[in-house]
């Protein structure tokens, strides 16, 4: 049995339907489960249809065409989407009538992309052959906190998830179940979803729980690459990662899976094979526990943009207890994360991937010690074995000596796959190259 999920891209329209059909097709001996996201723009278009319905305007204009056009194009008719789609009204109309969108209710106008989407592929399915069943996420075993807009699923998941799959499993049921990605219910029954990379953990949750040979996630290149084909010409794929690496890489800012997606995997030891929709017969790469070869020191370069570096100087708290303590507390006190960080007795420098107001933020800080914030800056990761640290800087730095780059800062010794600098935002897909042709070319 192997798990398939594919994102929005990959079901954006009737075209792209028809093609991950045939590949369901082609994997049908595998006993495949298949994971959906909503079609294409679909998520933002109903979000934008509920702050529209706050403002006291019912449109869902786009998502409906977009149905009933795909429909047409697939030569289907649905039913179950037409229902959904009264369904919609009706909630957004409620919601024009209150002018109030809660973290609950934005939660329940989301979930229609993807209820919709597993309809519409399992009804072509069937329509072409393949018998196909259709399942909103909690229908086969999905129960999630309350936390809505970020959900953590419950325990009970690993056991009530393989009891909806036993008879496909066992063979007794044919039908290839769809399941919708992203969404699940709390035990109230009220929709939840699961924040970001919220599809990725409904596959990998499925896949670690029915024991799948592998969990597969489908994209548009041929596996995890040496670095971003946009950037790197020369970019070519990684046959196998670890779970670390590929943490790594999604950290920072790799399409890989998102890091959150790995933990039930991680906990099973079920392998995770990136592929390329555009290209069935490619292999693509393996996430893998431990590496089955000798993997090269370098895996990959990768860069994160958008960074602001917060200097925090403070002579006056010299040998003083507390200090770091004070620092953290407040990004805590502000719900904002920290990236990277390099330390001193007296002076900290860290990064955050944040847009929002740093005001309030910096004059806690200001409070004992000096601070100074520079925007504009991207992280650039280096995925490796850490254990060959020098020869690897060695290569790297003398690449970038060479062409005159200086690293801002560098972060080596927390993470045993990654090593870490800063620089400016606007040469980072050059020093990328730098990197790239370095370890690569």
């Amino acid at each position: 049995m192997i798990v398939m999920k594919f994102g929005g891209s990959s079901v954006a329209n009737a075209e792209r339907i028809k093609h991950v059909a045939a590949i369901i097709a082609a994997y049908r001996d595998k006993k495949p489960i298949v994971v959906l996201s909503a079609m294409g723009d679909t998520t933002d278009h109903l979000l934008e249809a509920a702050d529209a319905a706050v403002a006291g305007s019912v449109n869902i204009d786009k998502i409906r065409n977009l149905q009933e056009r795909t429909q047409n194009e697939l030569s289907l008719t649905v039913p179950e989407i037409g229902t959904l789609l009264d369904e919609l009204v009706r909630l957004l109309t409620g919601i024009s009538m209150i002018k109030e969108l809660t973290k609950r209710t934005r939660d329940y106008v989301v979930s229609f992309g993807e209820r919709m989407s597993v309809r519409m592929m399992a009804a072509f399915l069937n329509k072409n052959g393949i018998a196909a069943a259709g399942y909103d996420s909690w229908d086969v075993g999905f129960l999630s906190n309350s936390c809505f807009m970020s959900a953590d699923l419950e325990e009970s998941v690993w056991s009530e998830i393989p009891k909806h799959f036993k008879a496909y499993a066992a063979g007794t049921d044919g039908a290839v179940p769809v399941v919708t990605g992203f969404i699940a219910h709390d035990k109230d029954g009220n929709i939840t979803t699961l924040g970001r990379g919220g599809s990725d953990l409904s596959a990998t949750m499925i896949g670690a729980a029915v024991g799948a040979d592998e969990i597969q996630t489908w994209k548009d290149v041929d596996g995890i690459m040496t670095g971003d084909p946009r950037v790197c010409r020369n970019a070519r794929m990684v046959p196998e990662v670890t779970y670390d690496e590929a943490q790594e890489l999604a950290t920072f800012g790799a399409q890989v899976l998102h890091p959150r997606s790995m933990i039930p995997c991680r906990k099973t030891g079920t392998p995770v094979r990136v592929k390329n929709s555009y290209n069935i017969k490619s292999p693509g790469s393996i996430i893998v526990e431990k590496h089955t070869a000798k993997p090269n020191p370098v895996c990959a370069v990768t860069s994160v943009k958008h960074v602001t570096l917060i200097d925090i100087v403070s002579t006056r708290m010299l040998g003083a207890s507390g200090f770091l303590a004070h620092i953290f507390n407040q990004f805590l006190k502000w719900n904002i994360s920290i990236d990277v960080i390099a330390t001193s007795e007296v002076s900290v420098s860290l990064t955050i991937n944040c847009s929002d107001d740093l005001t309030g933020l910096i004059q806690d800080l200001e409070r004992v010690a000096d601070v100074r914030v520079k925007k504009n800056k991207a992280i650039v990761a280096i995925i490796c074995d850490a254990a060959h640290s020098s020869s690897i800087l060695a290569k790297g730095f003398a690449a970038l000596a060479e062409d005159g780059k200086n690293v801002q800062m560098i972060s080596q010794g927390a993470s045993k796959v990654n090593i870490s600098f800063l620089c400016d935002e606007a040469e980072s897909d050059h020093i990328i190259q730098i990197l790239h042709k370095a370890y690569f070319e």
